[in-house]
């Protein structure tokens, strides 16, 4: 699987069930709409280019984005929670 797309899909506790490190070859992942409120069990995902996050409830912990997500190029955190650039200034 190299795209993965799950839009409007309910997050539990925050986060994505079932997301794990088995999915390696993910270079386009879409969590849009998901209720998500933390990247902490994001898994890595070392060939991930294209990640979408749009109107969640994150607010902060992007560094880990930056330790999971080496090769990432696009970052669309539109209609979160953030409140100030300095949040960003890990990526």
């Amino acid at each position: 699987v190299t795209e993965l797309v799950l839009d409007n899909c309910r997050s539990s506790n925050g986060e994505i069930e079932g997301l794990n490190d088995s999915f390696k070859e993910l270079k386009f992942l879409s969590m849009a709409n998901v209720e998500l409120t933390s990247l902490a069990k994001l898994p890595t995902l070392s060939k991930l280019r294209k990640l979408e996050l749009s109107d969640n409830i994150i607010s902060g912990g992007l560094e880990v984005l930056a330790e999971r997500c080496p090769n990432l190029t696009y970052l669309n955190l539109s209609g979160n929670k953030i409140k100030d650039l300095g949040t960003v200034e890990a990526l």
